[in-house]
């Protein structure tokens, strides 16, 4: 397969660190969650935090990558029909990896704590405390968490898909190596 039709090193390096730091974040918060109030759950919250900030940053670096260059063209044995839900699901993707970060970021600001990345760089309070909409922000977290956490489910399975039925190389575009 032609290197033009791969995406950038960059690009895949950033896809799969991503992944990584999703199902890390994703694990640490289902975790926290159930533990009772303790010095070590505190710490899993700001970890939780630190992994959201740094996904968010790392994905909108991946967005202006992707926004500054083409995409790999699709194996022409994809349809129309395959090419756009392909694209829905890429941009949904997107659109919940800033949403599931920014819903926690807004729902940590409304329960009234800062969030401080790596314990060292205080991130902009854009709002103070609001117990009106605390609950309603982390029910929204709470969602697209789920929401993301199936269509990441039904990317991977689509992927596998391509590699073992189709066989037509897609997977080539986002493998890491040559």
């Amino acid at each position: 397969m032609a290197a033009t039709q791969r995406y950038s090193n960059f690009s895949i390096v950033l896809h799969w660190l991503i992944a990584l730091l999703i199902i890390i974040a994703f694990i640490l918060g289902n975790i926290m969650v159930d533990m009772k109030f303790s010095p070590t759950k505190l710490q899993y919250f700001s970890y939780h935090k630190w992994l959201g900030v740094t996904v968010l940053g790392f994905v909108a670096l991946r967005l202006i990558s992707r926004l500054l260059s083409k995409a790999p063209p699709y194996p022409a044995s994809m349809g129309k029909i395959q090419t756009q839900i392909a694209n829905g699901t890429h941009i949904l993707l997107y659109v919940l990896m800033f949403g599931v970060p920014l819903s926690g970021y807004f729902y940590t600001l409304a329960a009234g704590y800062p969030v401080v990345y790596l314990g060292m760089f205080e991130l902009p309070v854009l709002m103070g405390p609001n117990p009106e909409i605390k609950e309603t922000l982390k029910e929204l977290h709470e969602i697209l968490n789920k929401v993301m956490f199936v269509l990441v489910l039904l990317h991977v399975a689509a992927a596998l898909k391509h590699q073992f039925f189709d066989k037509d190389g897609l997977m080539q575009r986002m493998r890491p190596g040559r």
